[in-house]
Order: C-alpha cells, then structure tokens, then sequence
C-alpha cells in the first residue's frame, strides 16, 4: 500500500524507450531555449504544460542610483537624532557611492529634498550565519562577492528643501519627508549643489567642492564646482571685512593657499565702495616671518597656457602681481637678502615717537599692572615734555639712567624705586630696534598703504624674536588705530580698504599673562569688531590655531582648515565632527571651509598650482 497516489504505480523500467526520446527532445529544446525549457513541467501522461516565464530583472532603464526606504522608519525630525532617512542602493551604484556625497530626492510636487549621505551599509539579504569556516573559505577562493546576497543601505541627512520662486530655484530649512519608494540620484547639476549647500555664485574664489578628496564633478563645462566667498555689499558685508583664518599644519599647503586667496584680492576688478562714493580697489599688507609672499610679484613658471585658460574660463586671477613691495625692517646689523623674488625693496625703522601712543611697544613681557602704570603714567609724560615728541630711545635710556629723577620719584611716592628699577631693567635691550638708520615708518605711510597694491614686511632676516615682535605689533598697531580714528593722522589709511595679513599670527596674538599681551589683544579684538564698518580685514595664518587668544578668534567669521595633527588644534578651529575627523588624513590642499554667512560647512580641494610665484629653487 502506499499514499503517494500515482507515483505508486511507477516501473523503473516501463517506457524507456519513449522515456529516451523525450530527454534527447527536451534536452535539444534546453540547448537551444533555456528560458522555453525552464518553463516547461513534465505531467503525469507525459505530456508538457508550457508557462509563461517572469524575467528576474526589471524590464525599462533604471533612473537614479535606488530608492528611499522604509524598513528601519522614515521620519524627519527638527533635531538631528529625530530624523531617520535611508535609501537602498542598487548593485550597480554601489561602488561609485561614497560618504558625503550629495543627493536629491524629488517630492510629488515637484520641491526635492537635498540631502548628504552620512553612513554607509551592507546588511544581509536573508539570514545566515556567514562567520564560519566554510563561508570564509568558499569566499577566498573565488574572486569578489555576489551583490544580490547582500542589501546595501546609505544613511542620509536632509540639508535643505529645493523649490521653484518665480523661476528662481531656492531652499529652505527641510520641513518634509520623502515618499517611501522615492528614487534618488546623485547631484549633477551646479545650480541645485550651490542652491543647496547656500554657495554663493560670485566673490573670492578658494577651491572647488569635493568629497573624501575627490572634485565633485557635474554635466556642465567646467565640470567642476567652484566655491567663493562673499565679496558683494548686495549680499550683506564682505567677508574680507568679517576676517579670516587660514591653520594649517607644515606641509599641508598653508603658504601656498593663502597667496592664491590674496592674489584674488588683488585682482584689477576688486573694489569696495566707500562712505565718500569712490570705489577703492583693497592695500594688502602681509607680515611675513618666512619670506615668501614677496614672490607674489612674480609669476609662477610651472603655470602653463592650458592652465591659464582654465584659470580665465572660471575668472580666477592669476600672474604675478607687478604692485607689490617688500618693506624691509631694519634692525641693527642685520640685512636682508632678496634673491629668491624681484619685488622692490624699501627699508624702514620704527621711531621711538610711536611709544607714546603704544607705550606697550617698550614695555617688553614682564610689566605688571603698577610697573606699566608708572611707565605711561609718569615716566613718558615726564620724558616727552623734557625732550619732546621726537625724542630718541637712546634719549629715553639716558633719561631712565639719572640717579636724581629715579630719588625724586621715590621721595614724591610718584614710583617707588624697586619699580623704577624694574621699568628700566625691562624697556633696555631695544637700542637695535627704534630709530635706525633709515626712513621711519610714519614718513612712508603713503606707500606703504596703496590701493591695489601688496606691502609685504618680511622678518625672517631677524634673529631677534623680541625685536620681531616689536616690529609685527608696531606697524599693525599704526593701521588699526588710523583705521579706528575719528580723527586720523594719515587719511590714506583711513580712506583705503585694508587687508592686513599675519602669517604665524598664534606668535602674536597668544593668550598670555602680560600687560603688553593684553594691550594687543584688546587692539585686535577691537579691530576685528569694527573691520566691517572701516573695511579693514584679518587674514590670520597659523598653524596653532589653539594659541590664538578666544577674544579675537571670537571675531573670525570664515576658517579654512587643512592637514593638522594636533588634536587640541583640531578641537579648537571649532568645525562640525563630521568634517573634524577628516582633518588629520587630508592630503595637501585638501581644507575644510567653515563660513557660516556664506555657505554650509564644505569639503574643498585647492588648485594644485600656485597662481604666482612658490617655493625657492
């Protein structure tokens, strides 16, 4: 007996004949038809039902690179950890997919929603338990993997919502959620990429938009995006007036950033309108402790015709820049040697008539709070009505060595003789720096300052770093008074739009515990607050952001990271976390911009070549 109905009668041997004829027949059919032979069923007279086969793949083209997906929720909240938004990428997307890239995802309405892929996923398509010996040794001996096996998920965040305004596309903050089963695709088109990321399309050119180091590519010519700070009063203040910090570590591509920045600035078309009417094309005036911005007036040997048409396709400038001074410090003995650059040279000292409007300049480091009260309060008053205005440093030390003033003081209780002994000790030691023989300072204002033009004060020809630094403050400290005055002594730098620049600004605007530091900082910070109103510009250069004092760092409005491999350095610029990370593993020119005015947080890559003159032979 048996339950298994006709099969209970089958005989091996029965019909093999006919049994042989329809295997050769069917396996002819299978050799020529396999979809036919697949979809041919064997009944119980042998005989054959034919179906109608149902091809695995989509028929069509597909659009995008997958869809939004709902298994895990599909939500968009106000706050970060509310939002839950993910898309399924197909097999033949997933290799070019990378985090950080952006995405579109229209609505039915025709608004798209511009998101940024933040985490990337496999998961598996059914479940098994791969982690065994056989599975590890099937997979190493075969060459890649079957993407069908697996799912590949891509997590994502909303960045803004896209709509049409009277033909204008704009964005605003995302208030929607996607479909479920909406297909996304990858953003190609420069419009959508700056409307969504809030670019604008005109100012200062600084690199162009990339992901994990690769340029973002569209369909257009250039394929290239390019990003660009404000520079237009139309759009708010110009950035170069909201200052700018530049940190960067050795060898990540500092140096050479920032003089394609400047060389923007100095373009022939740059100019700022004035409270007067008149539009003033922008001075830059660069300290330079290496001496290499003065190369700016030269142009770059490796820059090519093919380059310089690309350059001029995207109006970048570029070339050397025939305006440009190197304004040389003297400081005693020293000299400098210019043969690595053709700029013109003039040399300049600092008068010692400056200190009584920046008494700070002879204070050195060590003056506390009633020793630098004795200074500006009795010691150069009292010496100014004694020798004047004009009166020398070695006057001043002479003035400082009369045993008669320092008894009388003592005796008056105007400043006790332990102080005066303690202000003298500390101003000595600056004979090399004031009055030396050549041109002071305030008698070159009108060319030191020059629309369109590029001061560069190089000090790496001094040894001194006390006498550098009297230098660096003494000569800033003369723009950003005359830039702060009502009532200015030199109209040129008033009336002239002003980007002063310090490279290894940290040496100079350090948080330290002296009266001389603080009287700078607060200089600074002044400076930094007004800068919008007297078009006078920080561009900060350092490569210990960290040491920059928080008052002036405060100010800053636009930072460009590159490589640093400090971790305090790192934490302290102050970017997102998610672009944080990538700082340490940049490659050279690779920067991180963070201008809050200007666009959302960026990934950039630089132009690979210098637009003047870099680098020493």
């Amino acid at each position: 007996m048996t339950d298994l109905g006709d099969f209970g009668d089958f005989d091996a041997d029965a019909g093999s004949d006919d049994g042989a004829a329809a295997d050769s027949a069917d396996s002819s059919t299978a050799s020529s038809d396999p979809d036919r032979a697949a979809s041919r069923r064997s009944t119980t007279d042998g005989t054959t039902d034919d179906f109608e086969s149902t091809p695995v793949e989509p028929r069509g083209e597909d659009v995008g690179i997958g869809t939004v997906c709902v298994s895990q929720g599909l939500r968009v909240g106000e706050e970060e950890d509310d939002t839950t938004l993910r898309a399924y990428v197909t097999r033949g997307n997933r290799s070019s997919i990378r985090i950080g890239s952006y995405l579109l995802a229209p609505y039915p309405d025709g608004e798209t929603l511009f998101c940024r892929i933040t985490g990337l996923e496999y998961a598996q398509q059914y479940h098994a338990d791969d982690a065994t010996e056989i599975h590890a040794r099937r997979a190493m001996r075969r060459d890649g993997i079957d993407e069908s096996d697996y799912k590949f998920v891509a997590s994502l965040e909303p960045v803004a919502v896209l709509y049409e305004d009277d033909g204008e596309l704009k964005r605003r903050m995302t208030d929607r959620v996607p479909k479920p089963q909406t297909v996304i695709r990858q953003a190609d088109d420069t419009e959508e990429i700056k409307t969504g990321l809030k670019m604008p399309d005109d100012g200062v050119f600084l690199g162009h938009l990339s992901v994990g180091g690769e340029k973002v590519k569209t369909a257009a010519s250039p394929p290239t995006i390019d990003y660009r700070l404000k520079d237009d009063y139309e759009a708010g203040d110009p950035l170069v007036f909201r200052h700018t910090l530049i940190a960067g570590g050795t060898g990540s591509g500092k140096t050479h950033g920032a003089k394609n920045i400047l060389r923007q600035y100095l373009a022939e078309d740059r100019a700022y309108p004035m409270d007067d009417g008149r539009e003033v094309s922008p001075a830059v005036v660069q300290f330079d402790p290496q001496d290499e911005y003065a190369q700016m007036h030269d142009d770059n040997p490796d820059l090519d015709d093919e380059f310089a048409r690309r350059l001029e396709r995207e109006g970048i400038a570029y070339g050397g820049h025939d305006d440009t001074t190197a304004f040389v410090p003297k400081v005693g003995s020293s000299s400098y040697a210019a043969g690595h650059h053709r700029a013109k040279q003039v040399e300049f000292t600092i008068p010692f008539s400056m200190v009584h409007d920046n008494p700070w300049l002879v204070a050195g480091s060590g003056l506390n709070d009633n020793q630098y009260g004795a200074l500006v309060s009795v010691l150069l008053p009292r010496f100014r009505k004694q020798y004047g205005a004009d009166g020398t440093y070695d006057e001043f030390t002479s003035f400082l060595d009369d045993p008669a003033l320092r008894e009388e003081l003592d005796e008056s209780g105007r400043v006790h003789e332990a102080t005066f002994d303690a202000v003298r000790r500390r101003v000595l030691g600056f004979d090399h720096v004031f009055d030396q023989d050549a041109r002071p300072i305030t008698d070159l204002v009108h060319e030191f300052v020059r629309p369109g033009g590029l001061t560069v004060v190089p000090t790496y020809h001094i040894n001194d770093s006390r006498a550098t630094e009297a230098i660096v403050l003494a000569v800033s400290s003369l723009i950003i008074d005359q830039k702060l005055s009502n009532d200015p002594t030199y109209d040129r730098i008033k009336e002239t739009p002003l980007v002063l620049g310090m490279d290894e600004a940290h040496n100079f605007l350090t948080d330290a515990d002296s009266v001389q530091a603080g009287k700078v900082i607060t200089k600074f910070t002044e400076a930094a607050k007004q800068g919008r109103k007297e078009r006078l510009g920080l561009f900060l250069i350092t490569q210990d952001p960290q040491d920059i004092h928080d008052a002036v760092f405060k100010q800053l409005n636009t930072t460009v990271v590159l490589n640093l491999g400090d971790e305090d350095a790192i934490k302290s610029v102050n970017i997102p976390s998610n672009l944080e990370s990538k700082v340490p593993y940049m490659e050279k020119g690779q920067m991180v911009v963070y201008s809050p005015d200007n666009s959302e947080p960026v990934e950039l890559i630089g132009l690979p070549k210098c637009l003047t003159r870099h680098g020493r032979d």
